[in-house]
């Protein structure tokens, strides 16, 4: 089990820290610490270091040194490899390791340990799954420059020469840093959903409308004909039946010009030719006619304290996703009274985190992921003006929230298959990819 991991410069400086178990590592422990692994020669295989009566194993990449905290009875050969495997992911995703990458990245490097470590525990370290979930975009620290066209890639020069993985679950694909993009068959389909929904107080919605498109983004240089199977119960317009099961109905549907639509009509097959680049295959909308539940629903209460400046905020939010499914980057915007200051909270997780704005009037709470089916809750109290009454609080703004869901789509549509055909003269790798995020999520106070 893994009690803390951090990344040391060169220099000695405390880049990248998380602790899983209250360890606290401080600033005299890594400098400590750096005394001791610097001392060694720079060809010196990983090894166990013994400090402050803990544990720690180390290795070396590109001058930085990243290390682990581990308990004493724990074998270190599977925390050499994790160690070996970050640096490599870490280089996947920003196309370069260094220090100066590691500062500017240290948002995205959080987000790869937050889904590689749970509490200490590994959970993945593959590229292929951790794709569906990071969404920082790696910051380039290479400027470009006219003068060196090396670094201009197929979208531009913010490519940084083709190495850089992107990690936009809704835009653009991860790359391995191996290849580059000009040699590689890839095609990708992200089906992204954008939700603008309107709640009242009591839970019951006002309105709640779909934007989607399908975006095809292909690397494949001349790309044959592709075949694009949607949902066989896929409806456009409320007159329309088709197959079974539960039908996916759109209210509107529009194509690309280079669609083909012989086959949509009896079998629900798109056929497109793409170009090397990006192109919006399919746009669709959805209007208060989900077949989905609304994925949040929040239940606020507003309460003055008698005889004081203070108002208390409840919130109780409630996620009616699959359990199978989560939310990232949820942030509820909560309005507060003009003059509103000297914010305290009560957060059903130490994850969670909470800010008061006041130029905004607003709070925000922070809240990394949610999973499918859980309830959480906050407790805030702010001092308002005396002057303002409980009528006038009750006047306030509605809430706010912004989130991403990955692999789920919201109208219930899904991809059967992407292919090409069969006499192909080289292996292509496929993907298929869905996000639902929010547009404008607001639900009335009152």
């Amino acid at each position: 089990m893994i009690t803390q991991l951090f990344i040391l410069s060169s220099k000695g400086d405390l880049l990248i820290h998380k602790d899983y178990r209250g360890s606290s590592t401080n600033t005299n422990v890594a400098e400590g610490l750096y005394r001791k692994l610097s001392s060694m020669p720079s060809d010196q295989a990983p090894v166990v270091t013994e400090h402050e009566g803990c544990h720690f194993i180390n290795v070396r990449h590109q001058g930085l040194f990243f290390v682990i905290g581990i308990n004493s009875n724990d074998s270190p050969f599977m925390y050499i490899e994790l160690l070996n495997r970050l640096a490599s992911l870490i280089k996947d995703y920003c196309g370069d390791l260094s220090e100066a990458v590691v500062r500017l990245n240290f948002a995205l490097i959080y987000e790869l340990l937050d889904e590689i470590l749970d509490y200490g525990y590994i959970q993945t370290t593959s590229t292929e799954m951790l794709k569906n979930f990071i969404q920082s975009d790696a910051v380039v620290s290479k400027p470009f420059s006219l003068l060196d066209m090396s670094s201009v890639g197929l979208f531009g020069a913010d490519t940084q020469q083709n190495k850089v993985a992107p990690s936009s679950a809704s835009s653009r694909p991860v790359l391995s840093s191996r290849h580059q993009q000009g040699d590689q068959n890839e095609i990708f389909l992200d089906v992204t959903e954008r939700m603008t929904v309107a709640i009242r107080a009591n839970g019951s919605f006002l309105k709640a409308d779909v934007q989607g498109e399908l975006r095809l983004k292909t690397f494949y240089p001349n790309c044959p004909e592709l075949r694009i199977g949607v949902s066989e119960e896929f409806c456009v317009g409320s007159s329309e039946l088709r197959g079974y099961g539960s039908a996916v109905r759109v209210d509107s549907c529009q194509f690309h010009e280079s669609v083909k639509l012989d086959e949509f009509e009896s079998n629900r097959i798109l056929k497109v030719s793409p170009p090397q680049g990006e192109l919006t295959v399919m746009q669709y909308q959805v209007s208060d006619s989900l077949t989905t539940t609304l994925p949040f629903h929040v239940f606020p209460s507003l309460e003055r304290e008698p005889g004081s400046s203070h108002l208390r905020i409840y919130l109780k939010l409630r996620c009616d996703l699959n359990p199978k499914s989560q939310a990232i980057n949820l942030r509820i915007q909560i309005p507060v009274p003009k003059g509103t200051s000297s914010l305290s909270q009560d957060l059903s997780s130490p994850d969670q985190s909470a800010e008061l704005i006041p130029n905004t009037q607003s709070l925000f709470w922070n809240i990394p992921r949610v999973r499918g089916g859980t309830q959480l809750s906050a407790l805030f109290k702010v001092d308002i003006p005396g002057s303002i009454s409980l009528p006038s609080l009750l006047d306030l703004p509605p809430l706010n929230l912004s989130f991403q869901i990955p692999s789920l789509t919201c109208s219930g549509l899904q991809i059967r298959f992407l292919r090409l055909p069969c006499e192909r003269l080289s292996p292509t790798h496929t993907w298929v990819r869905y996000l639902t995020q929010s547009d404008s999520y607001s639900i009335r106070l009152r």
